[in-house]
């Protein structure tokens, strides 16, 4: 097998997925990808976009939701599976997990008038509302979201991957 790697990808945030593909003998070479971070060149229609966490994903559907929608959009006019894979752990493991999900935004220290900290609750999006646009996601651009442990990733890269 081989695995292409987007040269959009880190070096540093990527050195166990890359150590993981060189334990098991896979070639990856590191190119631009039209889409995503990771492809087999076996089945060039299912790639993996890596997201370290539900934040990042998050930050993608919210502030960067038209540079997201986009990408959608590309990869599903090229007929190609795009395969969100998420680096959370903590608990998460489907997509339903999701709605559990306390986004660490959700609260903010601040100084009062007394001059005492205290937390207050901000707007940002909690795990039911990202669930419901992320299953809105899978149905209308045909994507598919996972999650995984960071440690895990490179083999779960590899295990999505060998599906043809």
């Amino acid at each position: 097998m081989i695995i292409q790697i987007d040269s959009r990808e880190k070096a540093r945030a990527i050195k166990n997925i890359v150590a993981e593909f060189d334990r098991q003998g896979i070639t990856h070479p590191v190119s631009k990808l039209m889409v995503g971070d990771y492809m087999n060149y076996d089945n060039p229609r299912l790639i993996i976009d890596r997201k370290q966490n539900l934040s990042e994903l998050c930050s993608n559907v919210c502030q960067d939701h038209d540079r997201f929608r986009r990408e959608l959009i590309l990869a599903q006019k090229n007929e190609i599976q795009l395969v969100f894979l998420v680096e959370h752990g903590k608990g998460i493991e489907n997509l339903k997990d999701v709605i559990w999900w306390d986004n660490p935004r959700r609260f903010k220290r601040i100084k009062n008038k007394s001059g005492t900290w205290e937390d207050v609750e901000t707007k940002a999006m909690q795990g039911e509302v990202l669930y419901k646009i992320l299953c809105t996601q899978e149905r209308k651009y045909g994507c598919c979201f996972l999650f995984c442990d960071k440690k895990d990733t490179g083999k779960r890269i590899i295990e999505i991957l060998e599906r043809t």
